[in-house]
C-alpha cells in the first residue's frame, strides 16, 4: 500500500492476504472436471459399459452430468456465475471439435479426458491470481479491503463503526491454522440472508376442465455473510489476526465514563458561545468613548439643568452595564455546575468526605478576611 493513502497519524499494523488453501471451494470445481473427464475415459475404453458409452454418447454424459454439477453448486453457493462457466467449458469442447474435425469416435473419447485436464489447470492459474488479487490491510484506526482481477473492489470500515465481528474456520482452516473475520457495520453491511423454500403442487384434469394448485413456504435467516474482497478471507495466522483486530476494535470503542466527557464538553463549548455571543452583543451596543483631554483653566459655572442631565446620563450608562450581569451571571453558573459535574466521576469516597473540612476551612478563612477588612 502506497503512503500517500494513508491518513495522517496513520500506521500500517498488518498486510494480510488469503491462504492458498482459502478458495478450495473453487479449486474442487476444477479437481471435478479432471476426476470426471478421467472417470468418462475409463467408461469409454476399459468399463463394461463401453459398448454402449462410446463416441458421441459419451461427450454428450460428460457434457451433462457437468451442467447438472454446475445448477447444483451454484443453488449451494447462490452464484449461478458456477454453472455459466461449466456451460462455457461445454459449449467450448463442442466448437473445438467441429473446428478441428475430431467427430470420430477415437478422437472423442480421447479428446474428453485431456480437455477436461487442460481446462482444470487453466481454472487453478485463474483461482490463484483471483487469491493473489486480495489484499488486506489493517491499521491503527481502519481496516481496508481490496480484491478482484478484471473490477477493482475496495472497502474501508473504521473500527467505532464495526458492531460486531463473525469469525469462522472450517476443517482446512482448523488443520492448517486460517480464518474468515468478517466486521459487520452498524448500518449492516457484511448480513446477509440464508433462505430455504419447501413447495408442492397437485394438478387434476379431466377432458373438460383442469385444475393446478401450489402451495410454498420459506424461511429466512440473517447471517454474517459477504464477498472474499469485503472480509478478511481466509487469513493466516487466524488466531494472532482475530486478537489483534479485537485489540483494536476495543481500543477504539469509547467507555461510559469517556461518553460523559465528551458529553461536558460539547455544554462547555456550547456555554462559550453563549458567553462570546454576549460580549459581542455588549461590545456592539457600548462603543469606545474617545477620552480627550482639556487644560482646565477656568471653571465655568454650570446651570443646574445641565447638572441634571449628566447625573441623569451617568445612571441610563450605569443601567445599561449592569443590564448583562443578569445573563453573564447565568452562565457562570452554568459552567460552574457543569464543572462540578465533570469532576464528580474523578472524585473518590475518601476525597468525598474530606470535602466538608475543606468548605468549612475556607468558610473559617473567607470569614476572617472580611473582619480584616471591616476592621
Amino acid at each position: 500500500m502506497v503512503k500517500k493513502e494513508l491518513l495522517k497519524n496513520e500506521q500500517i499494523e498488518r498486510v494480510l492476504s488469503p491462504h492458498p488453501l482459502s478458495f478450495m471451494k473453487l479449486q474442487m470445481l476444477c479437481i471435478f472436471v479432471i476426476v470426471w473427464g478421467i472417470l468418462v475415459w475409463w467408461l469409454t475404453t476399459s468399463s463394461e459399459y463401453k459398448s454402449i458409452l462410446s463416441g458421441w454418447y459419451s461427450l454428450i454424459l460428460w457434457g451433462l452430468v457437468l451442467l447438472f454439477i454446475g445448477i447444483v453448486a451454484s443453488l449451494v453457493a447462490i452464484q449461478w456465475t458456477i454453472f455459466f462457466l461449466y456451460l462455457a467449458v461445454f459449449a467450448s469442447a463442442l466448437g473445438l471439435i467441429f473446428w478441428q474435425h475430431w467427430e470420430s469416435e477415437n478422437l472423442i473419447e480421447v479428446f474428453i479426458p485431456l480437455y477436461s485436464i487442460a481446462v482444470s489447470i487453466v481454472g487453478f492459474l485463474i483461482v490463484e491470481l483471483y487469491r493473489r488479487s486480495h489484499k488486506y490491510i489493517v491499521t491503527n484506526f481502519r481496516i481496508i479491503f481490496k480484491g478482484g482481477i478484471f473490477t477493482k473492489r475496495e472497502r474501508t470500515i473504521r473500527y467505532d463503526k464495526i458492531a460486531d465481528i463473525d469469525a469462522k474456520q472450517g476443517i482446512l482452516g482448523q488443520i492448517f491454522g486460517f480464518g474468515t473475520i468478517i466486521p459487520v457495520s452498524e448500518s449492516g453491511f457484511g448480513l446477509g440472508s440464508d433462505k430455504t423454500m419447501a413447495a408442492g403442487g397437485v394438478e387434476v384434469g379431466t377432458t373438460k376442465a383442469r385444475f393446478f394448485g401450489f402451495a410454498g413456504g420459506g424461511k429466512e435467516v440473517q447471517t454474517p455473510i459477504a464477498r472474499s474482497y469485503y472480509e478478511l478471507h481466509g487469513v493466516y495466522p487466524y488466531k494472532n489476526v482475530k486478537q489483534l483486530v479485537e485489540d483494536l476494535l476495543q481500543s477504539h470503542v469509547p467507555t461510559q465514563y469517556q461518553k460523559e466527557q465528551v458529553e461536558y464538553q460539547k455544554q462547555q463549548v456550547d456555554i462559550q458561545t453563549q458567553m462570546r455571543d454576549l460580549l459581542h452583543k455588549q461590545i456592539s451596543e457600548k462603543p469606545r468613548k474617545k477620552t480627550v483631554r482639556q487644560p482646565v483653566d477656568e471653571e465655568e459655572p454650570e446651570d443646574e439643568d445641565v447638572a441634571e442631565e449628566k447625573v441623569s446620563r451617568k445612571k441610563t450608562a450605569i443601567v445599561e452595564d449592569d443590564a448583562f450581569q443578569p445573563e453573564q451571571v447565568d452562565i457562570q453558573q452554568q459552567m460552574k455546575e457543569l464543572l462540578k459535574k465533570q469532576k464528580a466521576p474523578r472524585v473518590t469516597q475518601t476525597e468525598v468526605e474530606e470535602e466538608p473540612e475543606e468548605e468549612e476551612t475556607e468558610e473559617e478563612e473567607e470569614s476572617g478576611e472580611e473582619e480584616k477588612e471591616g476592621t
